[in-house]
């Protein structure tokens, strides 16, 4: 996930309730105001991401592994339009028909640890599956 330099997000759909997220997607990105790292993070006010949501940790693991061998594996950051195709056939959250996609969403909408993987996640890397407050496996697409 990543930010730039823009204060006001597209929309700001997105719901952090329910499973784990397993991954982050190329076509997130971050708005705010603030400065910017070296890691090109800085801090922003809002986010854009991907995810997959699974209640079983042997899912999001096959999906994962799935991201593993397509891209991770060799370097290569995931294809957006390759993770909403893993997101619409893993994903147990509603926004799997979305191919996973949250919309723009602002600090302090999710929650915990969904909320930390999604604003420390470079621009257009993919996580490794983690679990969220509600202790279901995830993974971001940024």
């Amino acid at each position: 996930m990543g930010k730039d330099s823009k204060s006001k997000p597209k929309d700001s759909g997105g719901k952090g309730k329910g499973k784990q997220p397993a991954g982050a997607s190329d076509d997130a990105g971050s708005k705010g105001k603030g400065k910017s790292g070296k890691d090109g993070l800085g801090t922003c006010t809002y986010v854009k991401a991907r995810h997959i949501l699974c209640e079983k940790q042997g899912k999001i693991n096959e999906a994962y592994k799935k991201l593993q061998d397509g891209w991770l594996d060799s370097g290569d950051k995931v294809p957006p339009a390759e993770f909403a195709k893993l997101a619409a056939e893993y994903s147990e959250c509603p926004s799997g028909k979305k191919g996973g996609d949250l919309g723009w969403f602002p600090r302090g909408k999710m929650a915990g640890p969904f909320q930390e993987v999604a604003f420390n996640t470079v621009v257009g890397a993919t996580s490794a599956p983690f679990k969220s407050t509600y202790a279901l496996p995830s993974s971001f697409h940024t």
